[in-house]
């Protein structure tokens, strides 16, 4: 079956960590999508370009970090996601990954979303936090142009005054009415504080499950959850990850929700 062709979930750490924790996830996840028969795709950055902080942790960087996400690939048999920050990164990461990510703060960056779409991946642009639904179908549009074939949207929260988002549960309808497109909803990031742990992200990660069965509830096509063993050890975004324990859980519930909404 063809990635994204049905309800998916896409998970994994923030950032690519040693072999033995990406492979923990890894390994969880894919005993999970057995279990529960359901399509996951296992996300990691290589690097955190994005990073308030000058010292802020990035990652091993796009030579390792591909590296260690093919470990993982070839350890569980489960596609794979990462986010490329530089159009010279796309070529590169398409021969290992199996879906380019492009991150909210860029968005908007034509040579980028161009450089995605012209591998031919399945690419998943992140939604601005400053943009409006409808803004991004000229976003889908230069990933069209570019060559891109599978395309999905993922809404992750809009900036709501200094340090906080929110979800507009409106917003998976009318993202997918203006660009024609699937949409993703991203439990974990919408829940973040920006800048409020000390210049860095604080999160509330309290309301990842509301949020989660609330966008289920609305419509949202796929599901993207960051997640950790160990949250508060998590060198990018504890501050909002669902432990990893806490998975198994909420994506039984997430399909007791979309078995109640069946037609």
């Amino acid at each position: 079956m063809a990635l994204l062709a049905k309800f998916s979930l896409i998970a994994g750490p923030c950032v690519l960590e040693d072999d033995d924790l990406n492979l923990e996830i890894g390994e969880f996840l894919a005993g999970l999508a057995l279990k529960q028969d359901l399509p996951i795709i296992f996300k990691a950055s290589f690097d955190k370009a994005n990073r308030s902080k000058v010292d802020s942790p990035r990652g091993p960087g796009l030579e390792e970090g591909l590296r260690r996400l093919e470990r993982v690939g070839a350890a569980t048999g489960l596609p794979l996601l990462t986010d490329v920050h530089e159009p010279s990164q796309a070529a590169a990461a398409s021969q290992v990954v199996d879906v380019l990510q492009i991150p909210a703060f860029l968005c908007r960056q034509t040579d980028l979303v161009m450089a995605a779409a012209e591998t031919g991946c399945p690419v998943n642009v992140k939604k601005g936090q400053w943009m409006a639904p409808e803004e991004m179908a000229a976003v889908v549009e230069k990933a069209r142009v570019g060559g891109a074939e599978t395309l999905t949207v993922t809404e992750r929260g809009t900036f709501f005054g200094y340090g906080n988002l929110v979800v507009d549960m409106r917003s998976f309808r009318r993202i997918r009415s203006a660009a024609r497109v699937p949409v993703v909803f991203d439990g974990t990031h919408s829940v973040q504080r920006p800048g409020r742990a000390d210049g860095s992200s604080g999160g509330d990660p309290e309301h990842i499950p509301d949020l989660v069965l609330g966008a289920v509830a609305a419509g949202c096509d796929h599901l993207f959850l960051e997640t950790h063993p160990d949250p508060r050890g998590a060198p990018s975004d504890g501050s909002n990850m669902l432990p990893l324990e806490r998975l198994a859980e909420l994506i039984t519930r997430v399909k007791r929700v979309r078995e109640a909404l069946a037609p």
